[in-house]
């Protein structure tokens, strides 16, 4: 089972103020642990809303809209994707995750579609496009 695990946002990583050494010490003793456990397909952190940019769909209608956004507690300040056994194993590995920020902090965790999630609508065909994509993107 593929899970994305967020990082949430808060004051402190909106504002842009880099950790302390020894949260990158005790983060990246973590990351170890999870590369060990085969765990960890991919992680890292996101700069600050204020640097980034949201597109507003409406119809063909496109608009660009700057940050900073609102709403903090909603926004993603990093991430990890891990290949785990079950829901139960992720929160298990969250767990034991140090605090990563300053103060008070949420980890989120959602697991991504599988092929399987989708019945008859997802054909043979679009299988095999979905694993040549997979194929041309580990190429990487």
């Amino acid at each position: 089972m593929r899970v994305m695990v967020m990082v949430k946002a808060t004051a402190d990583s909106e504002a842009g103020l880099m950790p302390e050494t020894e949260m990158f010490e005790a983060m990246h003793a973590f990351n170890e642990q999870l590369i060990e456990a085969g765990i960890m397909v991919s992680g890292d952190g996101l700069k600050p809303s204020s640097n980034g940019k949201r597109i507003a769909f409406d119809g063909t209608s496109r608009t660009v809209i700057d940050g900073p956004f609102a709403e903090t507690k909603e926004l993603v300040a990093g991430f990890w994707i891990w290949n785990v056994a079950d829901m139960d194993e992720a929160v298990a590995w969250v767990k034991r995750c140090p605090n990563p920020m300053p103060g008070p902090s949420e980890i989120e965790i959602r697991p991504f579609y599988e092929a399987s999630d989708f019945g008859e609508t997802f054909t043979p065909e679009l299988a095999a496009q979905e694993a040549a994509m997979r194929d041309k993107l580990a190429g990487h």
